[in-house]
């Protein structure tokens, strides 16, 4: 008997260990099984939007901008990973700072207020659909998108976005700027030259935003040396990586890249100096006058920007009164009377783009006292590369 007693002690041990052994082997396998169903889950534009969501509050709660990763065809042939991968501390969009040859091309696009308008959401179709109908870029390379914009309409782009960028055969990012957190940096830089270049009569803080591009070598990091800010009633008729070839372009001393205006608009503006300049250049026709600038493209070169002595100088507001007094201007859209202000007194600072780059269809001038001289400035030869449908013009069909 007390061999039996024996054995059968023997067995319940055995029968104990291989129980609990059971239970480690059954917990493995379902940590496996976890690991695999949800680590392997399809990273898309609306899964990667949702975990940056949810671990964006409690990773940093102090960043502006999210990054919403969109790499769907490309990545998925190439074999290549997600994009960004987990955010860094630091400034808006600091970890998208390209080094020289990595790569990337950045555009940013204002992108305020289009949850409330049906315009604009047709104008940001147009665009994006053109733009990905005849983008290409070379194996390695990424487009990053920036978008200036609240929290409504960051939510709808997000959503448009994904119909937008679906054929897309290149690599892209898409990075979304809270406008209330850029307009904060900006209003202490451009509050003194709002009052000349702003539709209102003061300097109110939220026209601070249309003064970005002036400013924006302060407000991004210092790793990003390019960018081109876009409107978004543009209709691409080319690759828009051609358009970034035009830094190349610049001459020693520039730092912006700007088609001229393509309206009698500055031959108004000016109409006090003229008066009291008439052998002045000033407002006149191209190609020998100086009709302005047209913001609707623009090629800012950031690194050249902040390396600029004189163009920081004219930023400081003793300069900018001095300069709108001198020209007796005063205009009402913002960036691109700045930069045709200083134009006048320093055209080195700026690379003059071809106006097949910014094809700007607005008539409105022609029926408004200048139909004898509009189509001197109108008249654009040479092939069109990117429509601007500037005051709600129709673009025409390709």
């Amino acid at each position: 008997m007390g061999i039996l007693r024996l054995i059968a002690r023997i067995m319940g041990r055995i029968s104990t260990f291989r129980s609990y052994q059971f239970v480690l082997l059954l917990a493995a396998a379902l940590a496996v099984v976890a690991f695999y169903y949800f680590g392997s889950e399809r990273q898309n534009f609306s899964s990667t939007t949702k975990r940056i969501k949810q671990t964006q509050a409690s990773h940093n709660a102090n960043r502006n901008d999210a990054d919403l990763t969109v790499d769907t065809r490309l990545s998925h042939s190439a074999g290549s990973e997600e994009q960004g991968g987990e955010e860094q501390d630091g400034g808006v969009g600091e970890r998208f700072g390209p080094r020289k040859g990595d790569g990337r091309y950045h555009a940013l696009m204002m992108f305020t207020k289009v949850d409330k308008s049906r315009s604009l959401q047709d104008k940001f179709r147009v665009a994006m659909l053109s733009m990905v109908k005849h983008g290409h870029f070379m194996e390695g390379e990424v487009l990053v998108l920036h978008f200036v914009s609240d929290q409504a309409s960051k939510e709808l782009g997000e959503r448009m976005l994904q119909e937008f960028l679906l054929d897309a055969t290149f690599k892209y990012e898409v990075l979304f700027h809270d406008v209330v957190a850029l307009t904060q940096k900006l209003f202490p830089i451009v509050e003194a030259m709002q009052k000349h270049f702003s539709a209102g009569s003061g300097a109110y803080y939220s026209d601070a935003i249309f003064f970005l591009s002036v400013a924006m070598h302060h407000i991004m990091p210092e790793s990003l040396t390019r960018i081109v800010q876009l409107d978004l009633d543009l209709k691409y008729r080319t690759n828009i990586r051609d358009l970034f070839q035009e830094f190349d372009r610049f001459p020693p001393g520039a730092v912006i890249g700007i088609a001229r205006e393509m309206q009698p608009v500055y031959r108004h503006t000016f109409w006090q100096y003229r008066k009291e300049n008439p052998q002045t250049r000033v407002g006149d026709p191209p190609p020998e006058g100086l009709p302005g600038f047209n913001s609707g493209v623009m090629l800012l070169d950031l690194g050249a920007m902040r390396d600029s002595a004189l163009y920081n100088k004219l930023l400081k507001p003793s300069n900018v009164a001095k300069l709108a007094d001198q020209y007796r201007f005063r205009g009402h859209l913002g960036d691109q009377d700045f930069f045709t202000m200083i134009g006048m007194e320093h055209p080195e600072l700026f690379y003059s783009l071809a106006c097949g780059w910014n094809r700007q269809l607005c008539t409105w001038w022609r029926d408004h006292g200048y139909g004898d001289v509009f189509q001197l400035y109108y008249r654009c030869d040479g092939y069109v590369y990117i429509y601007h449908g500037n005051c709600n013009t129709p673009i025409p069909d390709d």
